[in-house]
């Protein structure tokens, strides 16, 4: 195409033959590839946009679904630690063994949050850097091609052969470089299907090691098996803690010399706090009278008696009840901390077999692929339509403009037809 230019640019020509057939032809395909062009730029620049969309979309669902885990895992860490406070009656707490181990625990949880927070900003500022960047390619490519298409109808309309044969050369190198990035961008579209696919064979094999774990990685089982089972062991210690003062100190009648476990407590006996696991921390069903974590702070509120303040500071109850407000509140506190670390076990048994991620990669196989494959398909054709439209009309700018100087060459040229002729002076007429 390059010599063809140069041969029309700079060669002489001696003769012309004009058809008609070709002149009208070249002018149809012409217009008709040029509207092709319009059309493939229209369809890249809408499919730009909404892969774009449904990329962001995704990426924005898996980085909220990191962010719930990490701060789950923090909360439960701050519960933890709220539970090493909790001090009911001045003397009824965790066991120190107990107090040690929430600390080794909250390490580990502080540590897997933290990782998983710093992964997953990373590599969603990585995507979305890449994301940006291809949306602003497919944008100048779709703008300039467009531009190309209708810059070089006008040339040839106009015959301005010589601006013609250098946009001709421009387009060639443009639509190389458009046919290259449609390889690129049907390398992507594969990836985005294969990535389907792969997160699709993963939630049936969610403990392989896989690339994907670089996408929203699996907390590490041992840290959430140990979190569950250090959960569930301090909401058994503290519910026991709560039980020791009600059995020991509320619901007995002690004498007014044995203070501070003497408040002047009296009344109906309150019931026991419903403890959900057994010594070995299985679950455990509640027993009759018992309270369970959703209702005790209700229940125990109609024991609580109104108190005075004494000499020395105790606290004691001037009404019929059988815990102070102070205690009520220390319990209360005991109750919610407990309820709290209950509530993180079925969460803490999703990370324990990557249950959460694979019901994340789950809703993006089902929610988000068909989208993702579906626009980036879109794209794909998108540029193909834009490069073989335009590589033609690059062809026929050079075709037409050739036909279009024949056929003026022709008309400059043309002898008269006979009836357009002077007519001849007859002699003597």
């Amino acid at each position: 195409m390059l010599g063809i230019c140069c041969r029309h640019c700079c060669c002489p020509h001696h003769t012309y033959k004009y058809s008609r057939t070709a002149y009208a032809l070249s002018l149809i395909l012409l217009i008709l590839f040029t509207c092709a062009a319009i059309a493939g730029c229209a369809m890249l620049y809408d499919g730009q946009g909404k892969f774009h969309k449904s990329t962001t979309t995704t990426l924005k669902f898996v980085v909220s679904q990191a962010n719930y885990t990490v701060d789950n895992l923090r909360n439960l860490s701050d519960s933890l630690s709220a539970a090493k406070k909790v001090d009911i009656a001045q003397s009824f707490l965790l066991p120190p063994n107990v107090q040690n181990e929430i600390n080794e625990i909250q390490g580990k949880l502080n540590s897997s949050a933290t990782d998983l927070a710093i992964k997953t900003t990373d590599n969603a500022a990585k995507i979305k850097k890449v994301l940006n960047r291809v949306r602003l390619a497919l944008v100048v490519i779709a703008a300039v091609m467009l531009l190309l298409a209708f810059v070089g109808f006008l040339l040839s309309i106009f015959g301005l052969e010589f601006l013609v044969s250098v946009l001709v050369i421009i387009g060639w190198i443009l639509v190389t470089g458009t046919f290259i990035l449609c390889g690129v961008f049907l390398l992507l579209h594969n990836v985005v299907s294969d990535t389907c696919v792969a997160m699709e064979e993963w939630v049936a094999h969610p403990t392989e090691h896989t690339a994907l774990d670089e996408v929203i990685p699996c907390v590490e089982p041992a840290t959430a098996n140990e979190s569950l089972y250090r959960s569930r062991q301090v909401t058994f210690e503290l519910v026991n803690v709560v039980n020791q003062v009600i059995t020991n100190v509320s619901n007995r009648n002690f004498p007014p010399q044995l203070t501070p476990l003497y408040y002047n407590q009296s009344g109906p006996l309150m019931p026991l706090l419903c403890n959900p696991f057994t010594p070995d921390l299985r679950d455990r069903n509640c027993s009759r009278g018992e309270v369970t974590l959703d209702n005790a702070t209700q229940v125990w509120k109609k024991y609580e008696c109104q108190s005075t303040t004494v000499s020395g500071g105790a606290e004691i109850c001037a009404t019929v009840g059988r815990v102070t407000p102070s205690i009520y509140g220390q319990m209360t506190a005991g109750v919610t901390v407990s309820q709290g670390l209950y509530q993180y076990g079925p969460f803490l048994i999703q990370l324990q077999d990557c249950t959460f991620v694979r019901d994340t990669f789950t809703t993006i196989n089902q929610g988000y692929c068909p989208g993702l494959e579906r626009y980036s398909k879109w794209v794909y054709v998108g540029l193909v339509m834009v490069s073989l439209a335009v590589m033609l009309s690059l062809i026929f700018w050079v075709i037409y403009a050739r036909e279009r100087r024949h056929r003026v060459y022709s008309k400059q040229h043309q002898p008269y037809p006979v009836e357009d002729k002077p007519a001849a002076t007859v002699p003597g007429a």
